[in-house]
């Protein structure tokens, strides 16, 4: 057993833990996320409005994949979305 797969089986059950959390608190989550992404805004007086959005927003996105144990491993680069199933075989 390698190191990384001797690490992932330790955080494992912490990972189930996270996400089961995440699940029921998603949209407190969500509502602190936006809060804190407003009062940063208004510290700095707008000057770094589309940062603070877009990293909210990836933010949200992470969270979403925690809280529905999607894994994030869609093999989209960052888009949050997952691509869409293969065609069923033909017969």
């Amino acid at each position: 057993m390698g190191f990384l797969d001797s690490l992932k089986a330790k955080i494992a059950p912490a990972k189930d833990k996270v996400s089961d959390l995440a699940q029921q608190h998603e949209g407190r989550i969500e509502q602190g996320l936006s809060k804190a992404a407003k009062a940063v805004d208004s510290k700095t007086k707008g000057k770094y409005s589309s940062q603070i959005e877009s990293g909210t927003g990836k933010a949200k996105q992470a969270l979403d994949r925690i809280a529905h144990k999607d894994g994030g491993t869609g093999g989209t680069s960052g888009t949050g979305t997952a691509p869409p199933p293969p065609p069923p075989p033909a017969s």
